[in-house]
């Protein structure tokens, strides 16, 4: 049993970019399709699938490449832990790298991308950081 999947869904992801793989799979959940959502939205990840494999579902996310086989994702973290929650609100959302990367959000209205929760004035759980 994992404690923590979205830090388990950010390490394959990490991993799987450093081994520069097409993709990466993993056990699906709705949290996770919605981060995978949020990363190919930003233009980290080329996208994503969900199949139905066994007894659950598995999603595979497709790794994304510039030119030369270089990195488009440089670092991605787990901000937020079980042990350790992050909340900040609306005016308090940190800028990941300036501005380049993305923080994503969990806010009452769903997960969102950090530029998104300050135009629609939300705060909540910082769950990861990916520049």
């Amino acid at each position: 049993m994992n404690t923590d999947p979205i830090a388990d869904m950010l390490t394959r992801i990490r991993n799987g970019n450093q081994a520069v793989k097409q993709s990466v799979s993993m056990p699906s959940s709705k949290l996770k399709v919605e981060i995978a959502k949020i990363l190919a939205a930003e233009g980290f990840i080329e996208g994503f699938d969900v199949a139905k494999k066994g007894p659950g579902q598995q999603l595979t996310v497709s790794m994304k490449y510039a030119p030369g086989r270089a990195r488009v994702i440089q670092g991605i973290r787990r901000v937020s832990s079980p042990g350790h929650r992050v909340y900040r609100g609306a005016s308090e959302l940190p800028r990941s790298q300036g501005g380049l990367g993305v923080m994503v959000v969990s806010t009452s209205q769903g997960l969102l991308p950090d530029r998104e929760a300050r135009r629609r004035r939300l705060g909540g759980e910082i769950v990861c950081e990916v520049w």
